[in-house]
């Protein structure tokens, strides 16, 4: 047996628990480390991060990168784990270069992600199975926000985005974030056909079907909170809260709910900030601008730990005005 970096025991029943995988490295009721102050001060005051150090190692910063998505290291202990479990993963990871090499491009796939060559990272997911398919659709995911919102690139994209996740999650039933990057495929294809066109659809019940089971899986998912708090604000923003609420299950009490559990979980992200700023502006936009404003400035104080992060930063800084 060997002791993981956060002095817990791996076992064969680490990889049992999709919770357990990232926990080894996030103990429960772990969040990020908040810098506590005397004072009170503005968001625009507080800088919360250092800038990345040159030369720090993707696993050195891998903490700080997926408290929000909980995403496990990618090494060869989780390739091989994930293999003695899903049959149907160890076929093809027998027809693969082997563990090791899987690992690598793994751990290759996210540092191109992490550098902002999403188009790369793209390439690389697509290449490395149902693993794979996670950095591969949140690059897509990002990627897709070049494009022309509604253009056949962008829609493409998406596309292949929602296939890779529909497979990975048939042969990772239980991994988190196989289902979390198919909802975030799902929801970016939603948004660039129009929302309303994605209910009428069917497809935003997917969206929550898989949201909800990646909170099954891995409750301190504070992206899947805000993801399903934007799902509940979207509808009602879209239906009014009438029709919302008849129709979808819709609600503002629960969109404001997972908005404050992922902040809570997550408060030094940039992104949860940024993403519950939009949901309290499409629940109601009066009653909520001031507190959306903060958001905003809380989230543009950030240091950016990634080129990802720098943008939503970035769309922070332009939400403030």
């Amino acid at each position: 047996m060997r002791i993981c970096p956060a002095g817990r025991v791996k076992t064969r029943e680490y990889y049992k628990d999709p919770c357990e995988r990232f926990n080894a490295y996030f103990p429960q009721g772990d969040v990020m480390p908040t810098r506590s102050t005397g004072s009170k001060q503005s968001g625009r005051e507080r800088v919360r991060h250092a800038p990345q150090k040159q030369g720090d190692s993707l696993e050195g910063r891998w903490r700080r990168l997926h408290v929000t998505d909980r995403e496990p290291w990618p090494d060869e202990r989780l390739v091989t784990g994930l293999a003695e479990q899903h049959r149907s993963f160890a076929t093809w990871l027998d027809g693969a270069a082997g563990a090791v090499a899987v690992a690598r491009g793994l751990q290759g796939a996210w540092e191109k992600f992490h550098a902002g060559e999403f188009a790369a990272a793209i390439k690389a997911g697509s290449e490395l199975g149902a693993l794979g398919a996670t950095v591969a659709n949140k690059a897509a995911a990002v990627h897709s926000l070049y494009a022309k919102k509604g253009s056949p690139h962008e829609l493409e994209l998406l596309d292949g985005a929602v296939k890779r996740g529909e497979q990975a999650v048939v042969v990772l039933p239980d991994y988190a974030n196989a289902h979390y990057t198919l909802a975030l495929a799902l929801g970016r294809y939603s948004q660039g056909i129009s929302i309303l066109k994605a209910l009428t659809a069917g497809i935003a019940t997917r969206v929550r079907t898989h949201l909800e089971r990646t909170l099954e899986l891995q409750p301190q998912h504070a992206e899947a909170h805000v993801a399903l708090g934007l799902y509940h604000a979207e509808i009602i923003d879209k239906l009014g809260k009438l029709a919302a609420s008849l129709t979808y299950g819709a609600s503002s009490d629960t969109a404001l709910d997972h908005f404050r559990r992922a902040t809570r979980l997550a408060p030094e992200s940039a992104i949860i900030h940024i993403e519950h700023a939009n949901g309290l502006m499409l629940l109601d936009a009066d009653r909520y601008h001031e507190k959306a404003r903060v958001l905003y400035a809380e989230a543009a104080s950030f240091e950016p730990a990634d080129e990802m992060e720098r943008l939503d930063i970035e769309r922070a800084k332009r939400g403030i005005d």
